[in-house]
């Protein structure tokens, strides 16, 4: 118990006996090198026929030593959906998770899948109230009303748009993205422009890079690909 949390302040400052016992946890601030993050660049395209998500594969420790040069940084979390993983590994991995579980649940009980923007809003409530530590997903799904591409803030903000980007390289990658996305265009030129602006950032972002994974999301479900070398993914 800390005394100085529990201070009466009508009676002279004597611990008040019938206050809540508030106790602390300990600041990981001087583990902060050892924990495993994604850095990265994860990008969302949404189009008419469904949605491109394009991440690397990179993972670091301390954001200067490359701990795994194959982390897939996208995954199913519903039948038409896919959640991007990109902040601190442990933390992202179990938000994943949770979310799958509460989807997979819900579809269960009513025998349909969740909207994608009902997914959405879970997850902003997941990230707000959780112990999931530094995340800033990308959602993308298609459901009746359409294609769908959100972020998720560390928050538990939601936001959707067009298109996307978080993670390290998010800066450069926009860069790429902002004047050539075009909502009409075809999967495979969203996915060509997702895997351009992985590319560039992967150029420039110490936090990104050993090659690319492509999820394709359409209404009949979600499928990966990956690549060693981005000149393969383009």
């Amino acid at each position: 118990m800390n005394p100085d949390l529990n201070m009466d302040p009508h009676d002279g400052g004597r611990t008040d006996p019938y206050a809540p016992e508030l106790g602390s946890i300990a600041s990981e601030d001087g583990d902060a090198e050892n924990v495993t993050k994604t850095g990265t660049t994860t990008v969302g395209l949404a189009t008419d026929e469904g949605v491109v998500i394009a991440t690397d594969r990179r993972a670091s420790l301390g954001g200067r030593f490359v701990s795994n040069k194959n982390v897939v940084k996208v995954e199913q979390i519903h039948p038409t959906a896919a959640l991007t993983l990109v902040g601190s590994v442990g933390g992202a991995q179990s938000f994943i998770r949770t979310l799958r579980s509460e989807a997979s649940l819900y579809e269960t009980r009513r025998d349909e899948p969740m909207s994608i923007n009902a997914l959405a809003t879970l997850a902003g409530n997941f990230a707000r109230g959780g112990p999931f530590l530094a995340i800033n997903p990308i959602l993308g799904g298609v459901d009746e009303e359409g294609s769908h591409v959100y972020t998720i803030d560390p928050a538990g903000g939601v936001m959707k748009d067009d298109y996307a980007v978080t993670g390290s390289g998010m800066t450069i990658a926009y860069g790429t993205l902002e004047g050539e996305y075009d909502p009409d265009m075809s999967m495979d030129d969203a996915r060509d422009l997702a895997a351009r602006a992985v590319q560039a950032a992967s150029e420039r972002d110490t936090g990104s890079g050993n090659g690319l994974v492509f999820a394709e999301i359409t209404d009949e479900g979600v499928e990966f690909e990956e690549f060693d070398d981005l000149d393969d993914a383009l």
